[in-house]
């Protein structure tokens, strides 16, 4: 193994985790498939490659579109809700608009019903604007399927994506305020800050208890989060902290991580809360993880 290859590798590294995440939703997928990578970029013969980034971003994307669905498959059988796992992020990702819309809780949640195939090419053109003949290469199509795929994946996820952008000050005053009302169980602060239409979903993975549909409404997500606080066995704390780009709480129960919980905020309402309690999937908010979109 050259220096060369391993000095390449490290300085692709958070773009390919990146690539991989937006694809997967799994960071320890995302683990998973830059060690895949790795293992192919060390066995290659890097005379013959012209261009190392996009080289290694084809072997990112078609080891996470393996995997991907192999995951497809396994979440059938997944209890409750999936949601994608958070991570804890570096706060220039906050500051770059487009990486953390792409990055947040509601926009993951939308390449989600996306094919394998369509997400990998929504995600290569939209997110890392790799062009249409990389990305053929990627995926194993020609570049005049790969335009057609990626025309039908954006008609899918504009008709889904979530609508307006706030401000970061307009996200944060509405998350202190939900915030506010749950330290001091106030069911009336939390329908003052929560859209007629809110959506929870929860994600238990069947290892802790969450609702196993989404709840829908101001007045029965109020409730679900007020009976749940309400049952608390212990001193239930909560911290705001910077996840996928966005603000988020950390909520803990007796000083100990019980769950993520993240927000779309619409206005200055939120309009969707995503509560992520598989202990599983909250091993990456310890540490910061940094991203790269190049």
């Amino acid at each position: 193994m050259s220096d060369h290859a391993t000095d390449t590798f490290v300085a692709h590294r958070d773009l390919l985790f990146t690539v991989a995440y937006e694809m997967l939703g799994s960071a320890a997928d995302a683990e998973d498939v830059l060690q895949e990578t790795w293992l192919r970029w060390v066995k290659a013969d890097l005379e013959q490659v012209s261009d190392e980034r996009a080289y290694l971003v084809r072997i990112t994307t078609r080891q996470s579109l393996n995997r991907l669905r192999t995951m497809k498959r396994r979440r059938e059988s997944y209890v409750g809700p999936w949601l994608p796992e958070p991570m804890l992020t570096t706060p220039d990702v906050a500051e770059h608009v487009e990486l953390a819309e792409n990055m947040s809780m509601a926009m993951m949640l939308v390449l989600e019903t996306l094919s394998p195939t369509e997400r990998a090419v929504f995600v290569l053109r939209e997110v890392f604007d790799i062009d249409y003949e990389e990305i053929a290469a990627a995926v194993g199509k020609t570049p005049p399927t790969v335009r057609q795929i990626a025309h039908r994946a954006r008609r899918h996820v504009e008709a889904r994506r979530p609508r307006s952008v706030v401000s970061p000050s307009q996200a944060r005053a509405s998350v202190q305020a939900f915030q506010r009302a749950l330290e001091s169980g106030d069911p009336q602060g939390l329908l003052d800050v929560l859209a007629p239409h809110v959506v929870l979903m929860s994600d238990g993975g069947g290892i802790k208890r969450a609702a196993l549909q989404p709840v829908i409404g101001a007045e029965k997500v109020a409730r679900y989060i007020t009976g749940g606080t309400g049952k608390v066995q212990g001193e239930l704390s909560c911290e705001t902290i910077l996840i996928n780009g966005h603000l988020a709480l950390a909520l803990s129960l007796d000083g100990v991580l019980d769950g993520i919980m993240a927000f779309h905020v619409e206005g200055d309402h939120i309009t969707g809360l995503y509560f992520v309690r598989n202990p599983e999937k909250l091993t990456r908010v310890a540490s910061e993880t940094p991203l790269a979109l190049r």
